[in-house]
């Protein structure tokens, strides 16, 4: 998609981007700063576009974006204004011509909504059992109440680990309504800081590698919960909700990284998974992949941070390190529940 951003202080700024907005890793403002932008895409609202909450973004026509970046600057009205030409001549662009809507409208469509019975208690869903493309979804296990301790790292991601790299698309897509089948996907793509490969770790139970799901799995049968630590804006990309529904149901606990794309953070709470951030983004750095943690579940409220404790592989001294987190006091009770959806279940039952 063409581009036009404007800023009352620096050139405009031009380019393409894809759709997956709120991804724009912007170097030409500090977060903070007025500025003003505008877009054919009909996302607007606050921090959507560059994660900034002082940039004002305008929707408008992709006529208008594509005149704006000719111009250079939001001041260019281009039905009166002109602009100079490589000889310094002064010239007005050209109306835009085209069919803006269909000659003869949209397809309404059909309607095929089909409104629920008012006693559901006899309404059943029959999917096969054979079936590798749909699975009838289980209620995630809620919180035990308990801190967590003795977890392993199941990866240490390293660099950047979008939600293609955390549950690729393309053929795997076909298993979006089999969410067993479609986990074994997860983080196949993310880079192991161990070893630099990806789709490559060490199962610590017995010392062998192997690929991502597979180890997650051993651990989910052996009765393990797990980690994963990341890197800067983990997550970011397409806001695919099964990056976050994989690593609940192969038994991850948290997801704990220097920061997290802000839809992604969201959909971890969703499952009931704890979305957790470093307090001071360099104990990164510090945790080994092969490091031992405990995470002080009981410590989560509102506003406070909670504490992970550190078990170096080495046998050092254990260290404590904090972490922030978001939740509010619904989302807690995600947490607390097993996932949102346990959340309306148990408000409705």
């Amino acid at each position: 998609m063409l581009r036009s951003f404007y800023q009352s202080t620096i050139p405009v700024r031009v380019g393409f981007t894809n759709s997956q907005l709120g991804q724009w890793d912007r170097k030409d403002v500090k977060k903070g700063e007025a500025n003003s932008i505008i877009s054919s895409y009909n996302r607007n609202f606050t921090g959507r576009n560059d994660a900034n909450p002082a940039t004002h973004a305008f929707v408008t026509s992709p006529d208008l974006v594509v005149a704006m970046t000719i111009a250079g600057t939001l001041n260019f009205n281009p039905l009166t204004d002109t602009l100079k030409d490589k000889d310094g001549n002064d010239f007005k662009l050209q109306a835009p011509v085209g069919t803006g809507l269909p000659k003869n409208g949209y397809d309404p469509g059909e309607d095929t909504f089909q409104a629920p019975p008012e006693d559901r208690s006899n309404v059943s869903v029959a999917v096969s059992p054979s079936s590798d493309r749909l699975q009838i979804l289980q209620p995630f296990e809620p919180w035990d109440g308990k801190d967590a301790l003795d977890l392993p790292i199941l990866i240490k991601a390293q660099g950047k680990t979008t939600t293609d790299h955390i549950s690729m698309a393309g053929p795997w897509l076909k298993y979006r309504g089999h969410l067993d089948n479609i986990s074994n996907n997860m983080l196949i793509g993310a880079i192991n800081a161990e070893n630099g490969e990806a789709n490559k770790i060490k199962n610590f139970t017995n010392g062998e590698y192997g690929a991502v799901p597979a180890v997650a799995r051993d651990y989910k049968k052996k009765g393990i919960k797990w980690v994963v630590i990341g890197d800067w804006n983990y997550g970011e990309g397409s806001s695919r909700e099964h990056a976050a529904l994989e690593p609940r149901h192969l038994g991850g606990l948290a997801i704990i990284v220097r920061s997290f794309a802000r839809i992604h953070e969201t959909n971890l709470k969703k499952q009931g998974m704890l979305p957790l951030t470093f307090a001071s983004p360099e104990d990164y750095d510090k945790i080994g992949p092969e490091d031992k943690i405990d995470l002080m579940c009981t410590e989560l409220a509102v506003g406070k941070p909670i504490t992970l404790r550190v078990h170096p592989k080495d046998g050092g001294k254990a260290y404590d390190v904090m972490l922030n987190q978001t939740f509010n006091e619904g989302q807690m009770e995600w947490f607390k529940n097993g996932s949102a959806l346990n959340t309306m279940a148990k408000k409705h039952s």
